[in-house]
């Protein structure tokens, strides 16, 4: 298909800007039943440097030199223990300061020792909140679904694979059946990671995705060459099969970011349908591209077909060693 060289271009000059998701920042805090608080902050990490963000609460409880620090792959982690004879947290002011300079979301996690979880999500255009806790909150509708959307929409691997898919499968009907099969498949997994029932851990799994992408690819190379494969012949398969891997890497942001203990079932599922929400509009704006390219009637050499699946391959590639060596160091 010559004519799709107008969305590979686009495709290599926004793969090539990001290798990461930037996952979302996370302050949770707890008061325990003598009212003492925990306060923990994860940072997102950004490469190897955390990004500028800097959690403010207006009683001041935040100061660095007292904080105990600690970091995984994706976060710094900072932790502040508040002894009980501080200001009410009813009616206190949370600001992320920078995060109105970044594309990500943060989310405010509180526990109230009478009242229950709340659940507040601060964005780039609205970085703060005030904390009115005196009557139990809502379920947390939007803010879960919103998570999920960005979940998918920053996870470039995830979707330069669902990309993959859509260039080899060009069937309508065979196409649905993969997608699904793909939905259903990292369904299964982000339920039962979350839920501790199986444990993988998320460097692995990380280094697993980069290598499911770089299988697509040469199919693709693969197919436009004459030589239909596995995934051509049998798509909805191995989407199932590789969309059960990419639901433990879901789980795996989820997780850090944590889930409302009294509504792990409900945050789980919303979260998932964010996920398939950001997915199929992933899935049909590509759809109307590619229908957009097509008609452009572009005559291009045969072999600039090969070229996704080069661009594709070489990019879970870089990806798969860079993890693996996260993994090993």
């Amino acid at each position: 298909m010559n004519r799709l060289i107008l969305i590979i271009a686009l495709l290599t000059v926004a793969g090539a800007a990001s290798a990461h998701e930037i996952r979302p920042a996370y302050l949770e805090i707890r008061e325990n039943a003598d009212h003492s608080l925990q306060i923990t902050w994860k940072q997102p990490i950004m490469g190897e440097v955390g990004v500028p963000l800097f959690p403010e609460i207006s009683a001041g409880w935040l100061n660095d030199s007292l904080a105990e620090n600690s970091y995984t792959e994706a976060y710094l982690i900072k932790r502040w223990q508040i002894p009980p004879d501080h200001a009410s947290l009813d009616q206190q002011s949370v600001r992320i300061r920078g995060l109105e300079r970044t594309i990500t979301d943060a989310l405010v996690q509180v526990t109230t020792a009478t009242n229950g979880s709340f659940t507040f999500l601060l964005k780039p255009v609205q970085p703060y909140v005030t904390l009115n806790l005196s009557r139990p909150q809502a379920p947390p509708v939007w803010q879960y679904i919103q998570l999920g959307i960005y979940h998918i929409w920053s996870g470039f691997d995830h979707l330069l694979f669902v990309f993959g898919l859509l260039l080899l499968v060009k069937k309508t009907s065979r196409l649905v059946w993969t997608i699904t099969a793909f939905t259903i498949a990292h369904s299964i997994t982000l339920a039962l990671a979350t839920l501790h029932i199986i444990t993988i851990s998320p460097s692995f799994t990380e280094a697993a995705i980069a290598l499911s992408i770089a299988f697509l690819a040469v199919e693709l190379v693969n197919h436009y060459n004459g030589n239909d494969g596995l995934t051509y012949r049998y798509p909805w398969l191995v989407s199932f099969l590789f969309g059960l891997l990419h639901g433990l890497g879901f789980a795996g942001a989820l997780s850090e970011v944590g889930l409302p203990e009294n509504n792990i079932p409900l945050a789980l599922l919303l979260f998932n349908v964010g996920v398939e929400i950001g997915q199929l509009a992933f899935v049909a704006v590509m759809l109307l591209i590619l229908a957009g390219v097509r008609r452009l009637q572009l005559s291009l050499p045969a072999w600039v077909n090969e070229i996704p699946g080069y661009f594709i391959g070489t990019l879970a590639m870089y990806w798969f060693v860079e993890r693996v060596m996260a993994l090993l160091g």
